[in-house]
């Protein structure tokens, strides 16, 4: 079977996050298996943000989730900041994932409805053992400063806050062990589109700020254009398109890609190829053989459902594509 092209090597400096080959399979009790994410290889760069789209079903939160291996991956390889992932222990990956955080999508539920706001900020910095207990009242009152909720809510309790505090009680929960990488799992897809924007520019703001480096899962490619500098666009468990957030949204070559930005309202006028996409995601446990898009692609020919396309980059763009029907020259062109 064909495998995605490695797209950095872990020794790189200024690579903080490789995924190379990642795959998480779920077996159910028939003993059928569920091909959640099955090779993804992916680099990110210190500082800056990887955006992740992709249908629900897509296996974006499984994704995210192999990388922190808050579920154990099935293969591939994972390194931070020059560390293999893979080879800790459960003790020495705790310990390390002080430096990888998330902030999930449903605040609400993810925050302790039995603890104040501060001792949730709190909790992470008890158990990492950092500071004592005098300095670790002062890092919450600044976190939520930082996070703009202001001290003087410390005593809250999470149902007291709007969905857009909550998220910022989540955000500064996770600042507050000083990570390097900050996974955000459709952190605004709950919220309203006013509250939306400033969560965004709250992340925005503490990336500049802090020199967050993040991954962005979003459905919402709107959002993920405003927020990312690269963009990967998964589908059934693999990468199909990854650039550039200027490249991808300019020049996007992969119909699932194009279809999936003719469902915005407008990300940039005169765009060309957009196609609806029909249908529903494949099931991840019988997917598709060739190009697992090939069942609802609009421009499929026989090759696609018999050959399974690997990514190719552009030459000389920060683009790379997986289809057989984009000719890479002229993509390049």
């Amino acid at each position: 079977m064909p495998h995605e092209r490695q797209v950095q090597t872990p020794d790189e400096p200024h690579v903080l996050l490789y995924v190379n080959g990642l795959k998480k399979y779920f077996e159910r009790a028939n003993g059928e298996l569920v091909r959640a994410v099955d090779g993804v290889s992916l680099a990110i760069q210190r500082g800056t943000t990887l955006g992740l789209a992709g249908e629900s079903g897509s296996g974006k939160s499984t994704l995210a989730r192999a990388i922190l291996r808050l579920v154990e991956p099935t293969a591939g390889q994972l390194w931070f900041d020059g560390t293999d992932l893979r080879q800790l222990t459960a003790p020495q990956m705790r310990r390390m994932r002080r430096r990888l955080q998330i902030v999930f999508q449903d605040p609400l539920a993810s925050l302790n409805p039995l603890m104040s706001a501060g001792d949730q900020i709190e909790d992470g910095m008890r158990f990492h053992r950092l500071h004592d207990k005098q300095r670790r009242r002062e890092r919450v009152a600044e976190l939520l400063d930082l996070v703009g909720i202001g001290q003087q809510f410390a005593a809250a309790f999470p149902h007291e806050f709007s969905g857009g505090q909550q998220q910022r009680i989540g955000i500064a929960r996770a600042l507050a062990v000083e990570p390097d990488l900050l996974v955000c799992d459709e952190p605004v897809a709950s919220l309203d589109v006013s509250i939306q924007a400033k969560i965004l520019e709250l992340l925005a703001h503490l990336q500049r700020q802090l020199g967050l480096t993040y991954l962005f899962i979003a459905h919402n490619l709107a959002v993920i254009e405003q927020v990312a500098d690269r963009v990967a666009i998964l589908y059934l468990g693999r990468i199909v398109e990854i650039g550039s957030t200027e490249e991808l949204f300019g020049n996007a070559l992969h119909p699932y890609t194009q279809a999936l930005l003719s469902a915005v309202p407008r990300l940039k006028s005169g765009a060309e190829r957009r196609t609806q996409l029909e249908g529903e995601v494949p099931s991840p446990i019988h997917p598709p053989s060739g190009c697992r898009f090939h069942t609802r692609c609009p421009v499929a020919e026989p090759e696609c459902s018999r050959i399974e396309p690997t990514l190719r980059p552009l030459p000389g763009r920060d683009h790379q594509v997986a289809c057989h029907l984009v000719d890479i020259e002229d993509a390049a062109d």
